[in-house]
């Protein structure tokens, strides 16, 4: 692990059988995300992988309250996020942030750097012009930018440095948690490499704890303590990182990480992929089953009918699967 986290302590952030369903129509019911649970701890980044359309982004926004979850508890610090008094939801915005995917569309392109930047700052603290603008150059500065930046507008920016931007505007009221929403994947692959090592140095400076959402499986091993993987809205296996890159458990974990690219041909010749069949089935009115039956290899007649528990298979490494 990259960081020494201690489980024994009580979790920064604890999501208990957290549901967000959509009505879509006439008896029709989108489940993006059904009774997940999942803790994060303090100083720690967990990943969350699986395909396109899989429910994370809208497990971020529910842990930041940009969506209500139709059901279950999201306890930041041991108390319900969504049982708060107004005191304690101003105290929380300025403790939970997220950094988005699009930087294009996550920025006010009527706003300069300085006044998007600095509107955090301006409801959370007491300050003056002069004082607003040395918090925002040191902000900038801490991104990788500078106070030539501030009186710019977000278009004059290339993608790399509007994440940038993006970034500065989540650290600008001292948070202690932040959901990634896969903040490089709309970055050149250059670029994403300045990111993640910055993401990396903020977090050992400021003690900062993630939650960080991708699809790219290098990239989540590469930044991530623990990984939890979700298929179709449910969580079917997480573990520490190198475990769970070491030992996968679960089919779909399994075949995701088969697909990785590798540089080495010879790696690559010897290296036997894992194809996932089929398609995605639909998340509108999804039998009561173990969601990967139709495209598992291994799949029997109980997974066709009932949903797998979550078994424990020692140090943190949990799965969801009938044949394990």
């Amino acid at each position: 692990m990259r960081n020494k986290v201690d489980y024994s302590k009580d979790p920064l952030v604890r999501v208990e059988n957290m549901s967000k369903y959509f009505h879509v129509g006439k008896n029709a019911t989108l489940k993006a995300v059904n009774n997940v649970s999942f803790n994060i701890y303090a100083g720690e980044t967990v990943g969350l992988v699986g395909e396109s359309g899989c429910g994370k982004s809208t497990t971020g926004r529910c842990i930041v309250k940009l969506d209500p979850p139709t059901a279950g508890h999201v306890y930041f610090e041991g108390k319900d996020i969504y049982q708060q008094t107004r005191e304690e939801h101003k105290k929380f915005t300025s403790e939970v942030q997220m950094i988005f995917q699009n930087p294009y569309s996550s920025l006010n392109p009527r706003m300069t750097v300085k006044d998007i930047v600095g509107e955090g700052i301006r409801l959370h603290e007491k300050c003056n012009d002069k004082e607003l603008d040395a918090k925002v150059e040191a902000l900038l500065n801490r991104v990788g930018l500078g106070k030539d930046h501030m009186s710019r507008f977000s278009h004059e920016f290339s993608g790399g440095q509007r994440q940038r931007i993006g970034i500065a505007l989540a650290l600008s009221v001292n948070p202690k948690f932040i959901v990634c929403d896969e903040p490089i994947s709309a970055l050149d692959v250059s670029i994403q490499a300045q990111v993640l090592n910055m993401l990396n140095n903020l977090q050992e400076e400021l003690g900062l704890t993630y939650l960080f959402i991708a699809h790219d499986l290098s990239v989540v091993k590469y930044i991530s303590d623990r990984v939890i993987v979700m298929y179709l809205g449910n969580i079917v296996e997480q573990a520490p990182a190198d475990e769970l890159y070491a030992n996968p458990l679960h089919p779909y974990t399994k075949a995701l990480l088969s697909s990785i690219p590798i540089a080495d041909p010879d790696v690559v010749r010897s290296k036997k992929r894992i194809p996932i069949k089929g398609e995605i089935p639909s998340p509108i009115n999804p039998k009561e089953r173990c969601q990967f039956a139709d495209r598992c290899p291994y799949a029997t007649e109980r997974c066709q009918t009932e949903v797998p528990a979550v078994k424990d298979f020692g140090n943190h490494h949990y799965a969801s699967c009938h044949i394990l």
